[in-house]
């Protein structure tokens, strides 16, 4: 059988291979970059040294559901700084001067409960501070019970409080359950909620840091912190009384706002990752995608933690007057709504702002800014299209040469409709010889002399 039809293909060797694999390398990294700027245009996130591409007929579900909400909070983070710093001025500021309302489990004091309904329950708090009490808090618990809290009683004192709200319940003292709370219990509750708090935070600067990097605990902490202040502010604002099952919700919410976070720095880091290794976007870039990628996710999660939680302030506390949930459902209420706002607004661009400070990231924006600004000018010059115009040379001889401006990407042959000009038939008439040929008008073809007639 003949193999004389067949051909090897040459394989590369030497110069000829690296010359390969570093083409291969470009046609990748420029793919990549592509991407990751068709990344940020669809999300309509502006790009340093360019714009964002606006949806204007696009709603903002549509926007938000696809990861298109352009929300630049990297780029606003001076502005969302600001505005952070005043919130939490005010809640620092109400819990130095206006303090916090404590409960007896923390202050100490006496409780008593007796069978009541809501319509006894003005009577019976009357009662106890005709009888020399002072009233905390009266509520009514269980449906048939009401809970009645005073500050610290003597022996004769608080037999002198069981006798005044059993006449005005209607009911025998004997039906009255008194009980005394001692201050150091609510300073333990105190102490182990610190301690437990401690524990937690030192917990998430050890996971974060090894899991992620170290500025991502600290964007995280900061958020943390946040957190607390907020929700202690408004509770101090408020004036709703301090219990123990304010300090479980301060707890809950914290595991809430940490999660929250985690989701964001998770795609922060899956978008950075090799990121200082080419020139495809800066890493606060990358941390606004990331954002915006998980917004819907931080939406969702945010308000179907909310919906229960108002339910139990507004319709259980609000309307039907259960007392005993209000000091958890607003602790929670504030807090989950602090952990959204911190997770999203807050702990990214701390931890952007810190990355881009780094001598790495710094040359890394360099590399964008230049690539981009090289992609606009190759950009400008593809869309100025190939031009042909006959100039000619000012203060020079006579005549010149016609040039053809043409993109380097489309280098070869003239088009047959393209007339290419002699120095001697660019020149005016009356230096032409008589008889030479006339100089075509452009996008007229050239005509033979004598007519255009041709010779048989």
């Amino acid at each position: 059988m003949s193999r004389e039809h067949e051909t090897d293909a040459p394989v590369p060797v030497g110069s000829e291979a690296d010359e390969a694999r570093a083409i291969g390398a470009d046609a990748a990294e420029d793919a990549a970059e592509a991407a990751d700027d068709a990344a940020l245009a669809d999300a309509n996130l502006p790009a340093e040294g360019g714009s964002a591409r606006r949806h204007e007929r696009s709603s903002l579900a549509h926007r938000l559901y696809n990861g298109e909400a352009g929300l630049d909070v990297v780029g606003r983070s001076r502005l969302i700084y600001k505005v952070t710093a005043v919130i939490v001025l005010i809640c620092i500021a109400s819990m130095v001067f206006r303090g916090f309302n404590f409960g007896i489990d923390f202050a100490g004091g006496n409780s008593f409960r007796l069978p009541g309904t809501t319509e006894q329950l003005e009577q019976v708090r009357e009662a106890a501070t005709d009888a020399g009490a002072d009233v905390a808090s009266a509520q009514v618990v269980g449906g048939g019970e009401i809970l009645l809290r005073t500050g610290g009683l003597d022996n004769d004192g608080e037999r002198a409080v069981v006798d005044a709200v059993a006449d005005a319940a209607g009911v025998e003292a004997n039906q009255v359950s008194p009980e005394s709370v001692s201050a150091e219990w609510g300073q333990d509750i105190t102490d182990q909620a610190l301690i437990a708090l401690v524990v937690f935070l030192v917990a998430v600067v050890l996971f974060l840091a090894i899991r992620f990097q170290p500025k991502m605990a600290i964007g995280a902490i900061a958020a943390l912190v946040h957190d607390l202040i907020v929700t202690a502010g408004v509770y101090s604002l408020i004036g709703f009384e301090v219990t123990p099952s304010t300090v479980i919700g301060l707890l809950t919410i914290l595991g809430f706002s940490l999660y929250d976070t985690v989701v964001v720095f998770d795609k922060v880091d899956e978008n950075t990752r090799g990121l200082s290794q080419g020139a495809r976007m800066t890493w606060g870039e990358a941390a606004n995608l990331a954002v915006n990628q998980t917004l819907m996710r931080s939406i969702n999660t945010s308000v179907i933690a909310l919906l229960p939680v108002a339910g139990l302030l507004f319709v259980g506390a609000g309307l039907l007057g259960v007392g005993t949930l209000k000091d958890l459902a607003l602790v929670l209420f504030v807090g989950l709504a602090a952990g959204t706002y911190s997770s999203i607004f807050l702990a990214t661009p701390i931890v952007a702002d810190l990355k881009e400070r780094e001598p790495e990231q710094i040359a890394l924006r360099r590399r964008v800014l230049a690539r981009r600004s090289a992609a606009a000018r190759q950009g400008a010059r593809a869309a100025a299209g190939p031009v042909a115009s006959a100039r000619r040379a000012r203060g020079g001889a006579r005549g010149g040469v016609a040039l053809a401006e043409r993109d380097a990407g489309s280098l070869g042959p003239a088009r047959a409709d393209v007339v290419v000009e002699s120095p001697a038939t660019v020149g005016p008439d009356a230096a032409r010889p008589r008889g030479a040929t006339a100089a075509p008008r452009p996008g007229v073809r050239p005509q033979r002399p004598g007519g255009g007639k041709k010779r048989r």
